[in-house]
């Protein structure tokens, strides 16, 4: 179903006096308050909107009263970024799910506590002794702190999404510094290590369906290719052959288990995900057809540091490196829970350092670019690995303990120095996946407004996507008056959308906006297309006041 268009211009007119006439009941239109029967007659001319803002809110709630958007709650706010008036509301104050508008307090959270010049440090380290001979006589292990760009991604970003080289890459560099270093013979074990973080992979509201793909893989201080592996699927060479795969990284074959077929030439690709009790607890199941063009999934990897652990100790052997220990993890306990009146709490343990003793010995090692470039990537593509793994880096490198919760408790001190309520922003992840997560419209505007004023502001408004041109944007808005103009954080999930940034009108006026849409049961096109419309007006309808130019 599209928006409705309106064929002549006195349908327009009719329906655009219908949403005057709503809008002069509604009780924040425009950002007006009510006032009493004798400050009416005595401020009428000040109360009287401006004749921009009251075309636009009609524009506003002509477009909500489309078929496709009547059963939805919405809720928007848009202020001007220079005075910090608020130009039009509605439903701000209500709690609405965020989606990947999440992202906005997690990425402006981390620009002000770890720095856009932050970086990442993965090392590979050993405590045994390296003899003349390049015979290793102990463990080695591969240690994460958090680093999300593990991956073979073009960085930095610059207006796609692109990869250079196998996915494996910055292990495989690894490998090779440790080659370099003499070593040739290992007698002990591999391990990923990844004790920088408390061992807990999904936060609280993640669904199991989220589990399987990319979008929600599990969090670990060791984030190979974003703990994801891509499945290439192409036809067998006969009806009903088994499907030709491959996998990248290759140690991903380990980690699941398929049943793919080659079905008849006119059939369409057909996959399904389950999960299944054994070694490989996914099991990719479906068919493709005849002759017909090659697929790729991306799954996640359940156990992140024991894939690491494979993965390099698979490069090592490549490379000549005789190992006689097995690929295995080493953990951080998990957070200590204890239930309080059927709420779960999360003390936020210290990890202490370990033992003194002798330091040990770095064979390789691998810095990140600064945080700017892990932060754009993130709000660009809208990485939510990316996420987690900020925020639980903050909580480390801030109390020392390494949990999402410690995390979270430290963002609400923030939001509260940004001047948002306790309650406008309940947040329990870093990314907007869960669904435990709710925040108001009017939370949004406030923490972007915080942004803007911060020696950090500009940096955290270029790395949100572009209207028409970039990231999560790319494809929307393209031909319309936002375009270029919108600097803006999408978000869905299912029956949820939301678009929140800044933006310039047509007639110079600075804006700052927050719109969402929930309990939207329309085609996700359609839901997108109905917020496009009304930033499309909101381009269009807002203009600088004549005292003020």
């Amino acid at each position: 179903m599209r928006l409705r268009r309106f064929r002549s211009w006195t349908a327009f007119c009719l329906a655009l006096a219908c949403a005057c006439a709503i809008a002069a009941s509604s009780p924040r239109a425009g950002a007006q308050q009510r006032k009493s029967p004798a400050s009416k007659s005595a401020s009428a001319k000040s109360t009287r909107p401006r004749p921009d803002i009251a075309r636009f809110q009609a524009h506003v709630l002509a477009v909500l009263a489309a078929p496709n958007a009547r059963k939805a709650f919405w809720g928007i706010g848009v202020t001007d970024a220079t005075t910090g008036q608020s130009l039009y509301e509605l439903n701000a104050d209500n709690l609405f799910t965020p989606a990947s508008n999440a992202k906005i307090f997690t990425s402006a959270f981390a620009f002000a506590t770890l720095g856009s010049d932050y970086t990442f440090r993965t090392t590979i380290e050993t405590q045994a002794q390296l003899d003349a001979n390049g015979r290793l006589h102990g463990d080695l292990s591969l240690i994460g702190r958090g680093d999300p760009d593990l991956s073979n991604r073009k960085l930095p970003f610059v207006e796609k999404e692109e990869r250079d080289g196998p996915a494996e890459k910055i292990i495989a560099e690894l490998a090779d510094a440790v080659v370099a270093r003499g070593v040739k013979r290992i007698d002990g074990d591999i391990i990923g290590d990844d004790s920088y973080f408390a061992y807990d992979p999904y936060p609280e509201g993640w669904t199991t369906g989220d589990l399987y793909f990319r979008f929600g893989a599990p969090i670990s201080a060791i984030a190979v290719n974003e703990n994801t592996i891509t499945i290439n699927i192409q036809p067998g060479e006969h009806l009903d052959d088994p499907a030709q795969i491959t996998i990248e990284p290759s140690a991903g074959y380990e980690t699941f288990a398929h049943e793919i077929t080659t079905a008849p030439s006119a059939s369409k690709p057909k996959f399904s995900v389950v999960r299944e009790p054994g070694d490989k607890p996914i099991l990719l199941r479906g068919s493709i057809p005849l002759g017909g063009a090659p697929v790729k999934i991306d799954l996640a990897i359940q156990e992140p540091a024991e894939y690491a652990a494979a993965l390099l100790k698979r490069l090592l052997e490549a490379r000549g490196v005789v190992i006689s220990g097995n690929a295995r993890a080493k953990h951080a306990p998990p957070p200590e829970r204890e239930a309080d009146g059927g709420n779960v709490l999360t003390p936020a343990p210290v990890q202490s350092p370990p033992p003194a003793g002798d330091p040990p010995l770095v064979l390789a090692e691998h810095k990140s670019l600064p945080l700017i470039e892990s932060i754009r990537l993130l709000n660009k593509i809208s990485q939510n690995l990316h996420a987690e793994l900020l925020l639980r880096t903050i909580a480390r490198e801030k109390s020392g303990a390494g949990t999402t919760d410690a995390g979270i408790a430290l963002e609400n001190e923030f939001l509260r120095a940004a001047g948002i309520a306790d309650g406008d922003a309940v947040l329990v992840d870093g990314s907007g996946l869960s669904r435990q997560n709710l925040v108001t419209p009017r939370a949004v505007v406030q923490m972007l407004a915080y942004a803007s004023r911060q020696p950090w502001g500009e940096s955290f408004r270029s790395t949100l996507p572009i209207a028409g041109e970039d990231g999560t944007l790319e494809d929307r808005l393209k031909a319309s008056p936002a375009a270029g103009r919108l600097h803006a954080k999408t978000g869905s999930l299912e029956h949820v959308r939301g678009i929140s940034g800044y933006a310039t009108s047509l007639h110079g006026e600075n804006l700052i906006f927050s719109m969402f849409t929930n309990n939207n049961t329309a085609p996700s096109h359609e839901q997108s297309a109905v917020l496009d419309a009304i930033l499309t007006a909101m381009i269009e309808d807002l203009r600088l006041p004549a005292k003020r130019k």
